[in-house]
């Protein structure tokens, strides 16, 4: 793991049979509005302090490129290699840090600048999924939560098989 002062994003990524994500809250107009995907990977996203366009793009590679999913012959494989979707969901509170019993978030970068990275990161994902010659063939979706709410998230794994990763 990179040295936690110079931690710039963290993503935690979790393989999943099918996930549901809520992206805007019921109102008294509407009803609320999910994004579902089937089997594949489940991204949580956070960028702290120092984080550039260039964090993105290391991300985005890791991100895609880390073989963590299994094929029915049990050889592992990246997204890329698999038949699935992607599911990215914005997690500022990976950013936190434990002081006493409090956890604190002084290090996360500032909201406007986390929804620019993270639109970004969203972008470049999709661009790279649908350049993969698999992915034209099998469908292959990115779905996204929306940066900065409260977001109701349900999935269904067969792990948990779940891996932190740091950039700096």
């Amino acid at each position: 793991m990179a040295s936690e002062s110079c931690v710039t994003g963290r993503l935690v990524l979790q393989q999943c049979l099918s996930a549901r994500l809520m992206v805007q809250p019921a109102s008294e107009d509407q009803e609320a509005k999910y994004v579902e995907i089937g089997r594949g990977l489940v991204i949580y996203i956070c960028f702290l302090k120092g984080a550039t366009k260039e964090t993105v793009q290391k991300m985005v590679k890791a991100a895609l490129n880390t073989r963590l999913s299994s094929t029915p012959e049990g050889k592992l494989v990246s997204i890329l290699d698999l038949p699935g979707d992607v599911l990215i969901i914005p997690q500022a509170t990976l950013g936190g840090n434990l002081k006493g019993k409090v956890m604190q978030y002084h290090r996360n970068i500032a909201k406007e600048d986390g929804l620019e990275l993270y639109q970004e990161f969203v972008e470049q994902c999709t661009e790279s999924l649908h350049k993969c010659e698999k992915s034209t063939e099998q469908g292959k979706t990115v779905k996204s939560g929306t940066y900065g709410n409260v977001q109701v998230f349900r999935t269904d794994t067969n792990g948990p098989y779940t891996h932190l990763i740091e950039f700096s």
